[in-house]
């Protein structure tokens, strides 16, 4: 099975990018089979693109609530 590890969404002159990081794992003893597999894919649905959005936001504010 694959396992998402790491998802970072960000923007770039293409549109709204998703980066994801998985590992695949043998599903009967749990062990990584391969490991640091990386897919990008341009988000293209609005719901996709909403979630993106919300999670952007969520770190915009994450940031700025940092003392300096």
């Amino acid at each position: 099975m694959k396992v998402a590890t790491s998802a970072t969404v960000f923007y770039d002159s293409v549109g709204t990018r998703l980066s994801v990081t998985y590992s695949v794992v043998d599903e009967t003893s749990g062990k990584i089979v391969e490991d640091n597999h990386r897919v990008n894919k341009v988000i293209t649905d609005a719901e996709g693109k909403a979630l993106a959005t919300q999670m952007l936001e969520f770190a915009q504010n994450y940031i700025e609530s940092l003392e300096e």
